[in-house]
């Protein structure tokens, strides 16, 4: 179709993902991930905190809404370095996880489990010919 007749367009999703305690959240995703805090809400003091969060070009809400995710998801990252992004993990020695750098037939990828359950799978793609190709983020 002739990009003429569709006047809107579609940007990279920003995935939601369900959260329990502030503080642990914090700790995994920015001080552990490295993901800078955008912005917070909550409806009323008491309530519910809802963030984003931003790594590069990753955008993440983070929700402790129960009816915002469902806890154990999994969202698939693509990035463009993985042994690097492997070692920065691994350097911080964050004490609930280890990541391993695992050689997938799609490419390197370094699963991260987050306090909730949720999973992030970083992955460096490969091309056709099975070389490990640099994905823009």
């Amino acid at each position: 179709m002739a990009e003429a007749s569709h006047p809107q367009s579609i940007s990279a999703a920003i995935p939601v993902i369900r959260i329990f305690d502030e503080q642990k959240a914090r700790e995994f995703y920015l001080d552990y991930l490295g993901f800078a805090l955008e912005w917070t809400h909550r409806f009323e003091e008491d309530m519910p905190l809802y963030m984003q969060i931003k790594r590069d070009g990753l955008t993440l809400h983070l929700s402790e809404h129960h009816g915002d995710a469902t806890p154990g998801s999994t969202c698939f990252v693509p990035i463009t370095n993985a042994m690097a992004l492997h070692k920065e993990l691994g350097d911080k020695r964050y004490r609930n996880l280890k990541p391993a750098l695992d050689a997938m037939p799609w490419g390197l990828q370094i699963t991260v489990i987050d306090p909730f359950g949720n999973r992030l799978r970083f992955c460096q793609m490969r091309n056709a010919r099975g070389i490990a190709e640099t994905v823009a983020v």
